[in-house]
């Protein structure tokens, strides 16, 4: 397989704080690979050091065979690189459509319409509110408009921050749902950071584990699973 992401590597800091110790990771071409780990791991950290906020330190990142390591954030995330950040941080006070043209980058035309009409395909809710205020929506709908507002840049590669931070478990079940179809029917690539390990692991076809800044584990979603010490940390007990 061809690895379109890889970190060797990458160390990160906030101020005299390190948050990342020497992170090696490899997302391939068409995979859903997910980092999961307890609160305060450097997951949200990792995805933003990818994204050039907070700048690794050391290492290297190479997205699509180019170094991106030094590039400014804009630059990396022209690559084709899209991001549904933790805590959804969609645009309050716009409409459902303005945040998605957000998405777009300002741009409009045929090409747009086409991927918003793709969206709404995928997540029916943000149709029916397309000319609600953001600010308006539920938990789960504004999740499903944060991801869909990354989308509409048509990535090669989507960060999925904690997409089912506070949400319902039904909610959450369609999340995942929209996820598994996209890397199904369009082949995007997705690194997913969750702390529901259990569905993350469930969808993913790698996974990491982060632990205090530093991979301690990888393997299939299948292998982690059934991993009686991923068991017991992750998934209460192994319930």
């Amino acid at each position: 397989m061809t690895a379109l992401l890889h970190l060797a590597g990458v160390t990160a800091y906030y101020g005299a704080i390190q948050a990342l110790k020497g992170v090696d990771l490899e997302v391939n071409e068409g995979e859903i690979v997910t980092l999961i780990g307890a609160n305060g791991a450097g997951k949200s950290t990792l995805m933003m050091t990818i994204c050039g906020n907070p700048r690794a330190r050391d290492g290297r990142i190479v997205y699509n065979d180019q170094e991106i390591t030094r590039l400014p954030t804009y630059a990396i995330m022209r690559q084709g690189i899209a991001q549904s950040p933790e805590g959804r941080r969609i645009f309050p006070r716009m409409s459902v459509h303005e945040n998605l043209l957000m998405g777009a980058h300002g741009s409009a035309g045929p090409a747009v319409d086409a991927t918003m009409q793709q969206v709404f395909a995928l997540f029916p809710r943000l149709q029916e509110r397309v000319h609600q205020r953001g600010g308006t929506l539920s938990g789960g709908e504004q999740q499903m408009l944060s991801i869909a507002r990354a989308l509409m840049s048509r990535p090669r590669l989507l960060l999925l921050d904690e997409p089912s931070l506070g949400l319902a478990p039904l909610v959450v079940r369609q999340i995942f749902g929209a996820i598994r179809d996209l890397n199904r029917d369009t082949g995007l690539t997705v690194l997913l950071v969750e702390q529901n390990a259990f569905q993350a692991l469930r969808l993913a076809h790698r996974g990491y584990v982060l632990v205090n800044g530093q991979i301690t584990m990888a393997g299939t979603g299948a292998e982690l699973l059934a991993r009686p010490e991923i068991r017991a940390a992750y998934l209460e007990g192994g319930h």
